[in-house]
């Protein structure tokens, strides 16, 4: 405990060291004997963290909902999704591998890595949702004073429509999305850089991948641990915003039309799902050169500047590297965006007493 009264930050690197040696990897063996058992595992795993970080964060009657909400609902969701599609995203990631996709393990231990996808999905998803729905919630407040106006839809049903600009609305969302995927990327990219490395085969396990950068602090220091664990920071944003830009803004824009259509006051959960799916797949196309790009940089021996390895890719793969792996990532987004969407606003439904028709 800190001496402002918050919680240490060694209390809390040694909680997420601890989870990942108690839990290590789960193999695919195990999730396929009895995957229903290995994801209620894990989604009572970060239950339990979100609930320890409630407690010692917000005392019982300062409790933000706004805050609660989204941490729950995003958590869920991102927890959901990479322990379902992981498989996906490891063909997607040896599919764009330099070595090619036979000599980074082709088919063989899907799995693998799989243990920092479990310790680093949850916090992620609910930075990132924290983040997007707090500047929504500001730029809500904010337009307060603007009237609001009765629209029916084709079946003759009242609705409730905002009379604000749609113009700002979609750039509110694209800033709120752009801004939460760079405080994601806080955990994202760690985790990104040991799941690559195990999933291309240059490591056993995402625990050997972690153990073998800390043990270069004794020859090179802790800068360097540091920015080996964020190597490929910069294009992972760069990434990650446009995705983000067009993804989000694309499925309040759905979801927006949804209700027109029905006349609710919020889509359901099979809906956003639906409608998220739609956007993913859409932003995962347009995105696929700037992932192979920042693929190629974590799983370089030597950490290269962006610029470089574009040129070196450029120059011995030629521009159809770039669309390497274009297939199994819109899939895998595809579907994970109806995953991560439909049961985000599925729990953000049932947080906030939205009764679902």
């Amino acid at each position: 405990m800190s001496s402002n009264g918050s919680p240490s930050p060694d209390i809390g690197l040694n909680r997420i060291i601890c989870i990942f040696h108690c839990h290590g990897e789960a193999t695919a063996a195990n999730v396929l004997e009895n995957p229903c058992t290995t994801i209620a595992t894990h989604l009572h795993l970060y239950i339990s963290f979100i609930s320890c970080t409630q407690q010692s964060t917000y005392p019982p009657t300062h409790t933000n909902p706004h805050i609660l909400t989204p941490t729950q609902a995003g958590g869920l969701a991102g927890t959901t999704v990479d322990l379902s599609l992981y498989p996906l995203d490891t063909l997607k990631t040896r599919l764009q591998s330099a070595s090619g996709f036979a000599a980074s393990g082709g088919f063989n231990g899907i799995y693998r890595g799989v243990g920092s996808a479990i310790v680093g999905s949850a916090p992620g998803a609910a930075l990132f949702f924290i983040t997007y729905d707090t500047i929504k919630r500001t730029f809500a407040q904010s337009q307060s004073l603007t009237t609001t106006t009765v629209r029916y839809n084709a079946e003759g049903k009242p609705y409730k429509e905002d009379a604000r600009d749609s113009g700002t609305e979609a750039l509110v969302h694209m800033a709120a999305a752009s801004a939460g995927e760079v405080a994601a990327c806080a955990v994202r990219v760690p985790t990104e850089v040991i799941k690559q490395r195990a999933q291309a085969s240059q490591h056993p396990s995402s625990l050997s991948a972690l153990t073998f950068i800390l043990r270069q602090r004794h020859t090179h220091g802790l800068a360097h641990v540091w920015m080996e664990l964020y190597r490929g920071w910069s294009i992972t944003i760069i990434r990650e915003v446009p995705f983000t830009v067009i993804q989000f803004p694309l499925w309040e824009a759905l979801k927006k039309w949804r209700m027109s259509r029905t006349g609710r006051s919020e889509v359901t959960g099979l809906e956003g799902g639906l409608l998220g799916s739609v956007a993913g797949a859409v932003a995962a196309g347009v995105t696929t050169p700037l992932d192979v790009l920042k693929t190629r940089m974590m799983l370089a021996r030597e950490k290269q500047p962006m610029m470089q390895m574009l040129g070196t890719i450029m120059r011995e793969s030629g521009p159809r590297a770039f669309f390497a792996g274009m297939g199994p990532r819109v899939g895998w987004i595809s579907v994970g965006g109806a995953i991560f969407l439909g049961s985000y606003q599925w729990a953000s439904n049932a947080l906030g007493g939205v009764v679902e028709e």
